[in-house]
């Protein structure tokens, strides 16, 4: 058969260990027998990082808002020991943050559900997709270790040169501690309520947001007035036309409505607890590999991710010659979502079309028994129906099922 054609090239990022070889065989099997693949590719692997000084993840960034679509592969964001082992010069940022802060998105992570694979949490009936503010607060943090006596304080000093002042902590014992600044910006917080918003109106889901307004009284109360704002002046309406709701209460509350919910709806979080809660709720509807990730700006450009890291433990043993089993759904799914927003933004309907087959592609093998090692130990299928499969079979099972699809 023809191969499908693009017009538009999507925003390749490359990776690093072993989501780095699959993304490799994913599209060796999965996508270029299939589509005239047409991508303006970056190599975001720690070693181009560092012969670039970096450069090459904003440049990545800057192709994403110029073309619009962009996927990524899972990337080494280095500790003290990966700059030994890579013999870094520095201690480069997450290319992630580094992204998410130049395309000012947010992240929204949804569950991949698959029969056989049920949710720890019995009563989630639904998918519950976690919208994650990506930018600032921890992750733009500035820190400084006083290890002594002294007066650490927080100042502001206005354009007009007027000066703002609070003491944070009066170190009276000799070891002292640490400190911590952060920040966000008034504009972001507005974009983060915005994506939110229309996200939850483009898939009709009620819309849950969160903080600590009680104890942080200005940063966190600063989110909820703001979210309160763009919701009352822009948003009522629409959502009472479209039938969903906007929900706040205090981050310790929705926890637990969460818990006791049957899930479907958006969770919409600060930076810092998307974080944390995205990866409790991929655990616990199963597997961090089963789980869709997709930047969205405001302005509509999307960057799509694996939302997992980059399976060092399995990269070791590939490099050794052992055989492994590694899930890569959520790189599959990557791959269909930025193949499906491209074919949607470009009128290609075949392509989205593809896309579309080879997710149910992906899904059914799973379903038929053809599993890695992750989803075998935590599946409720019957034993005998289980077929245990390596990285590089998983890959070639959903291709044989992709054939026949399309």
């Amino acid at each position: 058969m023809a191969k499908i054609q693009m017009t538009t090239p999507l925003v390749e990022m490359d990776g690093d260990e072993m989501t780095r070889v699959l993304w490799q065989v994913i599209k060796d099997e999965l996508l270029l027998p299939f589509v005239d693949l047409k991508t303006e590719y970056y190599d975001l692997g720690l070693e181009k990082r560092e012969e670039t000084k970096d450069q090459i993840t904003v440049d990545s960034a800057k192709a994403a808002l110029k073309y619009g679509v962009a996927v990524k592969c899972a990337t080494i964001t280095p500790n003290a020991a990966r700059v030994k082992e890579y013999n870094l010069s520095e201690m480069w940022k997450s290319p992630n943050g580094t992204i998410r802060s130049i395309m000012d998105g947010t992240v929204f992570r949804a569950p991949i559900l698959v029969k056989g694979i049920e949710p720890y949490v019995k009563n989630w009936t639904k998918p519950i997709t976690i919208a994650r503010h990506a930018y600032g607060d921890v992750y733009k943090g500035v820190e400084i270790k006083c290890f002594s006596k002294g007066t650490a304080k927080l100042v502001f000093t206005a354009e007009d040169g007027t000066v703002s002042e609070e003491t944070i902590m009066e170190f009276t014992e000799p070891e002292g501690g640490v400190i911590q600044g952060m920040h966000n910006r008034c504009n972001s917080i507005r974009s983060f309520a915005r994506s939110c918003m229309n996200y939850a109106l483009d898939t009709k889901q009620d819309l849950w947001f969160a903080t600590k307004d009680t104890i942080s009284k200005k940063y966190d109360h600063t989110f909820k007035d703001i979210f309160a704002e763009v919701y009352e002046t822009e948003y009522k309406e629409r959502f009472e036309a479209a039938g969903i709701t906007y929900f706040y209460t205090l981050i310790d509350d929705i926890v637990a409505r969460v818990i006791r919910s049957e899930g479907g709806y958006i969770w919409a979080c600060k930076n810092y607890d998307g974080d944390v809660m995205s990866d409790m709720l991929a655990t616990a509807f199963g597997s961090l590999a089963m789980m869709t990730s997709v930047l969205v700006n405001p302005d509509g450009k999307y960057e799509y991710e694996a939302a997992h890291g980059t399976v060092q433990r399995h990269y070791y043993q590939h490099l050794e010659g052992k055989e492994t089993s590694t899930n890569s759904v959520a790189t599959i799914f990557a791959w269909t979502g930025a193949l499906n927003k491209r074919g949607e933004l470009d009128n290609l309907p075949e392509l989205q079309k593809f896309a579309k087959a080879l997710e149910k592609a992906t899904i059914d093998t799973i379903e038929d028994g053809y599993m890695t090692k992750d989803l075998a130990l935590i599946t409720t299928m019957p034993k005998e129906q289980v077929h245990k499969v390596n990285s590089v079979e998983f890959i070639k099972q959903i291709r044989s099922r992709l054939e026949k699809l399309l």
